[in-house]
């Protein structure tokens, strides 16, 4: 096999030091050597050292054309912040259908020609382009439950793993604790549910734990839910593992199972939510007044139709080990209500309701009056902060200057 032209390049280049120090014979037996190996002809061969011991002129490279210009990723930056800051590889696939929605309702005035560069990016460009922006929000999290007291026995355990290709209306639930730091009692607490198979998520605030207020809460969101629950998936806490969750799901026929202690990758799903859901919207504050509660169960109401209408959520399609790498598979990223549209068990009638849902709402505007709540919510709860005492800070509190009025791209 022939040598290439890179290795004969090479091997030109390191002869031609040689050759040009060497005496008259050293050159003659030096041509011969790069003859016999190259393959070439003895003219050739000197020319191509002389060649390689010329000087070269370096151009500078022509930069690159700019694809996506200020206009773009204004634009770009507030479709971002209307979905509430996602990742590229969940903000790509929704960008279409986001920007035909924007366009509609007027909060986002662009010509054709941005529309079309907007919706071409890929998730990696998307990344790049909304790194500095997104450096900007972190925060960090605490989490706490306690042992139920109702004898376990009485309610199966199941793992993650049992929970997949289930239909939608089995779901997990869980609670978060607004204690601002501070696990004295009198504080509000949230219940989250989450359907597995769709990724539909419903959340209620609760003055207390209490089992009375958990199954008054959770009446309240099975009636917003757009289908019957059949199956309720709880960890070990006590507000769970009680008479009366087990008598709610047994008079309704639903489905209870328990996670195993101590394990939260059984609840996966909803512990997921708990972040992107209800800390990213309300953060690490204290809430323990009437008022605050009432800001919490609105801003929950209008969290429902962009969480579930339009912020796009990736499913993990496959785990493989490979000593100690694990590598994921993930499915293209959706909305809870494209995959309960698309869903075999969902009924027509639902269809055209969730499809008529989903048209009225301008997630821009929704957007705005959840932020409007928020800072009213972060009001009342920084004005009891203790003086001298600096208030958690949020994402939600960070981002709010720069979300309270997304400036229009034109």
């Amino acid at each position: 096999m022939g040598l290439t032209l890179a290795e004969r390049k090479a091997l030109t280049q390191t002869a031609a030091m040689r050759y040009q120090q060497a005496g008259k014979r050293r050159k003659s037996r030096i041509l011969d050597e790069l003859c016999a190996t190259t393959g070439w002809h003895r003219s050739h061969a000197r020319k191509a050292l002389k060649a390689a011991l010329a000087p070269r002129i370096v151009t500078e490279r022509a930069p690159r054309a700019v694809i996506y210009g200020p206009e773009v990723i204004a634009a770009l930056t507030v479709c971002w912040t209307v979905l509430g800051m996602p990742a590229g590889k969940r903000l790509a696939p929704m960008l279409a259908e986001l920007v035909a929605v924007l366009r509609h309702f007027g909060e986002l005035v662009i010509s054709e020609e941005t529309a079309a560069l907007l919706v071409s990016m890929s998730a990696a460009t998307i990344d790049r382009r909304l790194a500095s922006e997104r450096a900007k929000y972190k925060i960090r999290g605490r989490a706490g439950t306690k042992p139920g007291s109702l004898r376990k026995t009485q309610i199966p355990v199941r793992t993650w793993a049992e929970w997949d290709d289930v239909v939608p209306g089995f779901v997990e639930i869980d609670t978060v604790f607004h204690d601002g730091g501070n696990r004295g009692g009198g504080h509000a607490f949230t219940l989250t549910v989450t359907d597995i198979a769709t990724g539909w998520t419903e959340s209620r605030s609760m003055p207390d734990r209490a089992a009375k207020q958990v199954v008054a809460a959770l009446n309240h969101i099975a009636a917003a839910m757009p289908f019957p629950i059949l199956g309720v998936d709880s960890d070990n806490g006590s507000e769970f593992i009680n008479e009366d969750l087990l008598g709610w799901c047994h008079d309704r026929r639903i489905t209870f199972t328990r996670s195993r202690p101590g394990n939260k990758n059984d609840g996966c799903h909803v512990e997921q939510k708990n972040w992107a859901v209800v800390r990213t919207v309300v953060g690490y504050y204290r809430y323990d007044t009437a008022s605050e509660l009432l800001l919490l169960n609105e801003i929950w109401q209008l969290q429902s139709k962009l969480t579930n209408y339009f912020h796009p959520q990736q499913k993990l399609i496959s785990k493989v080990r490979t000593g100690a790498k694990v590598s994921r598979k993930h499915d293209t990223a959706t909305t809870p209500f494209h995959r309960a549209v698309d869903h075999p068990n969902t009924t027509v009638d639902r269809i055209v309701a969730l499809t008529r849902t989903y048209s009225l709402i301008n997630p821009a505007a929704t957007q705005r009056q959840i932020q409007a709540l928020t800072d009213r919510l972060f009001a009342l709860a920084t004005s009891k902060a203790t003086d001298g005492t600096p208030a958690p800070v949020t994402k939600r509190a960070r981002s709010r200057e720069a979300t309270k009025h997304p400036s229009r791209a034109s």
